[in-house]
C-alpha cells in the first residue's frame, strides 16, 4: 500500500506552505530519519524528517511552489514490494504515523504530535495517508465515503481531532469532516462545538488539563453591507501608473494581517494609560549592572535592560491580581497560576512574540539572557512553535525609536498587551514644588470579555507600583 504525503500544518496559524526544497528526487530510497524536504511557513523554514521506510515514487508539488494548502497532496512513497513506476499519486485510506519537522538546524524532536490543522506547541508533522484497495460503496475515483460510528461504520479523523473531541466532550459521529476524503480534522470539531452540534454524554467529558484554543468567532460583517476593503484594481486606480512598486506578501505578513484584523473585530478593546517615574529603576539597573560578574574575556555575565524590568513587573502585576491572569476561550475563562508575557521582537517583514514562561519568578538576569537568546533566534527564524505560543499577555516597547505613547492590537488569545513608550525628562510637581523626574508612558489594551475597566486598572496600577518601587522585584 503507497503512502501519500501531505502538506503538513506546522503551526497553528498555518493554512498554507510553500515548498521551499526537495531534499529527496523521485526514485530515491527513504529511510526513517531521512529530510524528505523543506517547508516555509508563516514563521520559519522548517525541515521535514521522515520516519517511515520506502521509495519516493511521484513528487506531486515541484519545489518552488508557494501557497500550497495544508493537507494537499504532495508526494507518494512506495513501500516494500511495489513497483515505484506503477504507484498512483492518489490517496484514500486512513491516516498513518506522520514524520517530524523542526526548525531548519534545529534539534530534532523526539516525539511527533498529531498532524493537522492544528499542531500542538512544539512543532508540525507531515501526514501521511496510507492507499488501501477501494472498499465497497467507494465512489469513483477512489473516494471513500465518510463513516459514521453511529451505524457500526469507523469514523475517519485525526488523532488531534479525536483528542479535541474527547476533551470537549463533541459526538465525532455527528461532526462533518472537510479534510482529505471526509477525514475530520481539529478545524472541524471546533466548529461543531461553536455550533451546538451533537455532544457526548457528560460522563465521557475529562476535566481540562490544559488551555484549549477557542473557535474561530464569525467576523463582523460590514457596516450598512459596503465591502469590506478595496480589491486591488481599485486601490491601484488611485494611484498614477509606475508611482509604486507591488511587493507581494509573505506567509508571515498575510498572517499578521488576518489575525489582527480578526482581533479588532471579535475583541473589544478598550486602553489604559499610566504614567511611571524611572528614577528609582534606573539607579536600580545601574547598580545591578555594574556588579555583574566578568568573565575571562571581560565580558560582564549579564546586562539589563529597562524592557527586562518590564517584564519582570508584568509578571509580577498578573499574580498579584490573578483575575486578570486569563484569558476568553468562547464559554469560559482560563485562569492560570503562573504568569507569561509575551515580548514582541521586531524582524524583517514582521514580528514575532517569543513567551518568558513563569516571568513572575525568574530573577531580572534569567530574563535578561532569554530575552537575548529569543531576539536573536527570532530574527534568524529559528524559534520552535512553543517558544512563541501561548501567553496572557504581551509586551511591546517603542521606546527605543522614541515613541512616546501609542497603543497596542491584542494577540489573540492573549487578553491584553502592554505598549511602552520612551523615558523621558519631564516636569512635575512634588511636594508643591516643580521638580524633574524620568517618566515612561505605557498603554495596556485590554479584551473587555476578560477585564473590566476596574479589573485592568487594578492591574495597571500593580505594574506601576512595581516599576516605581523596583526593589520589590528582587523579593
Amino acid at each position: 500500500m503507497p503512502i501519500n504525503v501531505l502538506m503538513p500544518a506546522l503551526s497553528p496559524t498555518m493554512e498554507k506552505g510553500n515548498l521551499a526544497k526537495w531534499l529527496k528526487k523521485e526514485g530515491d530510497a527513504v529511510k526513517s530519519g531521512d529530510i524528505l524536504a523543506e517547508i516555509e511557513t508563516d514563521k520559519a523554514t522548517m525541515e521535514v524528517e521522515a520516519i517511515d521506510e520506502g521509495v519516493l515514487a511521484k513528487i506531486v508539488v515541484p519545489e518552488g511552489t508557494a501557497d500550497v494548502p495544508v493537507n494537499d497532496l504532495i508526494a507518494v512513497i512506495a513501500v516494500e514490494g511495489e513497483d515505484p513506476s506503477s504507484v498512483p499519486a492518489t490517496g484514500g485510506g486512513k491516516a498513518e504515523p506522520e514524520v517530524k519537522a523542526q526548525p531548519k538546524s534545529g534539534p530534532t524532536s523526539a516525539e511527533p504530535a498529531p498532524a493537522d490543522q492544528n499542531t500542538t506547541p512544539g512543532g508540525g508533522h507531515m501526514s501521511y495517508e496510507r492507499v488501501n484497495a477501494a472498499p465497497e460503496g467507494a465512489q469513483p475515483g477512489g473516494t471513500a465515503p465518510q463513516q459514521q460510528g453511529g451505524s457500526g461504520g469507523r469514523v475517519f479523523a485525526s488523532p488531534l481531532a479525536r483528542r479535541i473531541a474527547k476533551q470537549e466532550g463533541v459526538e465525532l459521529a455527528a461532526v462533518e469532516g472537510t479534510g482529505p476524503h471526509g477525514r475530520i480534522i481539529a478545524r472541524d470539531v471546533q466548529a461543531a462545538k461553536a455550533t451546538g452540534t451533537t455532544k457526548a454524554p457528560a460522563a465521557q467529558q475529562p476535566a481540562a488539563e490544559a488551555p484549549k484554543a477557542a473557535a474561530p468567532a464569525p467576523k463582523a460583517a460590514p457596516v450598512g453591507g459596503a465591502p469590506a476593503g478595496l480589491t486591488l484594481d481599485q486601490v491601484r486606480g488611485f494611484y498614477a501608473k509606475g508611482s509604486y512598486e507591488e511587493v507581494p506578501l509573505d506567509g508571515m505578513r498575510k498572517t499578521i494581517a488576518k489575525r489582527l484584523t480578526e482581533a479588532m473585530q471579535v475583541a473589544p478593546h478598550f486602553y489604559l494609560t499610566v504614567d511611571c517615574e524611572l528614577d528609582a529603576l534606573m539607579a536600580l539597573r545601574e547598580t545591578l549592572n555594574a556588579s555583574a560578574g566578568k568573565d575571562k574575556d571581560g565580558k560582564p555575565a549579564f546586562k539589563l535592560s529597562v524592557n527586562d524590568f518590564v517584564i519582570k513587573a508584568m509578571g509580577l502585576a498578573l499574580t498579584r491580581v490573578p483575575a486578570a491572569n486569563a484569558v476568553w476561550a468562547e464559554d469560559r475563562v482560563l485562569r492560570f497560576k503562573q504568569a507569561e508575557v509575551g515580548v514582541a521582537v521586531a524582524i524583517d517583514g514582521g514580528l514575532f512574540t517569543p513567551v518568558i514562561r513563569r516571568a513572575d519568578e525568574k530573577t531580572l538576569s534569567t530574563i535578561s539572557k532569554e530575552m537575548k537568546d529569543f531576539a536573536a533566534r527570532a530574527r534568524a527564524k529559528k524559534l520552535k512553535p512553543e517558544e512563541y505560543q501561548g501567553g496572557v499577555t504581551s509586551v511591546s516597547n517603542l521606546g527605543m525609536f522614541g515613541i512616546k505613547h501609542f497603543t497596542a492590537v491584542i494577540n489573540p488569545p492573549q487578553s491584553s498587551i502592554l505598549a511602552v513608550g520612551a523615558g523621558e525628562k519631564r516636569v512635575v510637581v512634588k511636594d508643591g514644588a516643580p521638580a524633574v523626574v524620568q517618566v515612561m508612558t505605557a498603554t495596556l489594551s485590554c479584551d473587555h470579555r476578560v477585564l473590566d475597566g476596574a479589573l485592568g486598572a487594578e492591574l495597571v496600577a500593580a505594574f506601576k507600583g512595581l516599576i516605581e518601587n523596583p526593589m520589590g522585584m528582587l523579593v
